[in-house]
């Protein structure tokens, strides 16, 4: 049966005696903080996975989100949430009127909202050229961003 990596978001950091009864059930690898967690879980598909890994540590831990850790064939990542009864309510619901289950529905709605994301952020960065274009050529512009580019990055970038 394959392994599969997930990773799992924590609704807040873990003290370390919760992390290690957590990790006597299941081996888990914890970033610094013990916000987030990876984790290998045999399974037939990564859906089987999460939903085997909610079962098993839900309970124990404030378990806010899982992903797959590395996007399939399509560069898509599963992504596991469990929500409040009655979010969950409302999403069924909206789902029944559009005619599609709660999670094509809801697939769509965040892919939607990716891409009007990428595109506002399109739009933000060129409006932004544009401007730093009215004062300056394009030859120095571009040698700017090649110099920014080499140097280390200060902050983790999305």
């Amino acid at each position: 049966m394959p392994h599969h990596a997930l990773e799992i978001t924590l609704t807040r950091p873990l003290p370390p005696p919760v992390l290690h009864r957590a990790a006597r059930l299941l081996p888990l690898a914890a970033n610094h903080d013990a916000t987030r967690l990876m984790a290998l879980v045999a399974a037939k598909t990564p859906q089987r996975a999460a939903h085997r890994l909610r079962h098993r540590l839900g309970t124990r831990l404030p378990i806010d989100v899982i992903t797959t850790h590395y996007p399939d064939a399509d560069h898509s990542v599963l992504l596991n949430v469990a929500f409040p009864p009655a979010v969950h309510a409302a999403l069924t619901a909206d789902a029944r009127r559009a005619r599609q289950n709660p999670e094509r529905f809801l697939e769509l709605a965040v892919r939607r909202a990716l891409a009007e994301h990428a595109d506002r952020e399109t739009d933000r960065l060129d409006r932004a050229v544009s401007q730093l274009l009215a004062h300056t050529t394009p030859a120095y512009l571009l040698s700017a961003v090649g110099h920014a580019l080499t140097r280390l990055p200060e902050r983790p970038t999305p």
